[in-house]
């Protein structure tokens, strides 16, 4: 297969698994693996076109955008409320992608890693949706100080490939009592500041080794997982209101024994 095709159905894996529950970085690492692709080379171009997927989430949440940065202008309580919690779930993560950067990609090269992730997060789906006690607090600016910060620690937890970053704060903030659509909403901004972060990280420290082919196939890929991110969030929304996340959490249980016993056979 050419690397144009490459690109584009990572950008496809990207799109369809950006938002969902069931690891976006753990799907491109099992495609690279189980499809023959050499993971070094393709490794930064997975993480570089994450940048399609979040202008996905701009676009489709273009009201709610401009609604918080016309009450930043008013210093409204409620839009600094949703600036502040976004940047509080944020910062855990800066701080250990910084501190274990080296650790963390060694682990992108480990399909079994992902394909274990996979199964113990759907697990762990199921266990968060079956107890967890949740009721509504009002959206993102009505998330407390401290939940912010708890949502923001298990979050970090994404970075094991295949645990999946939207997955871990949507359970966590679960867990937490967040509501289902303020979870899933909470994740959806919080991938904005924190998929950009990775990708600027990833884009500097290997800017030497990049090149403008390399750049071209980033951008195909880019795009395409904007276009297909665009169709999936929509649906992902009306699936969890009317069967929440176990459908997924089956999934990657389902995905993950079957990327072991294929592992396992070759």
């Amino acid at each position: 297969m050419n690397d144009v095709l490459t690109a584009i159905l990572l950008g496809i894996v990207e799109g369809v698994t950006e938002f969902l529950p069931v690891s976006s970085t753990g799907h491109l690492v099992l495609a690279t693996e189980l499809l023959g692709y050499d993971p070094q080379r393709w490794a930064v171009f997975n993480i570089a076109i994450q940048p399609g997927a979040i202008m996905a989430i701009v676009v489709l949440y273009w009201r709610t955008f401009l609604a918080v940065g016309k009450g930043l202008l008013r210093w409204d309580p409620g839009s600094v409320a949703f600036v502040r919690n976004l940047l509080l779930a944020f910062i855990p993560a800066v701080v250990l992608g910084l501190l274990f950067d080296d650790q963390i990609e060694a682990m992108l090269e480990s399909a079994t890693v992902v394909a274990w992730a996979l199964i113990v997060g759907g697990v762990a789906i199921l266990v968060v949706e079956r107890f967890a006690r949740t009721e509504n607090v009002l959206g993102i600016s009505g998330v407390t100080v401290s939940q912010s910060v708890k949502i923001g620690l298990v979050q970090c937890l994404a970075m094991v490939p295949g645990v999946s970053r939207s997955g871990a704060t949507i359970m966590g903030a679960m867990a937490l009592g967040i509501d289902r659509r303020t979870a899933a909403d909470f994740s959806f901004f919080l991938a904005l500041p924190t998929l950009s972060g990775a990708t600027v990280l990833q884009l500097v420290k290997h800017r030497d080794a990049i090149t403008l082919a390399d750049l071209q196939l980033i951008g195909i890929g880019a795009v395409i997982s904007f276009i297909v991110a665009l169709i999936v969030v929509k649906g992902f929304m009306a699936v969890v209101t009317r069967h929440g996340f176990a459908p997924f959490a089956w999934y990657r249980i389902v995905a993950g024994t079957t990327a072991l016993a294929v592992l396992n056979l070759r």
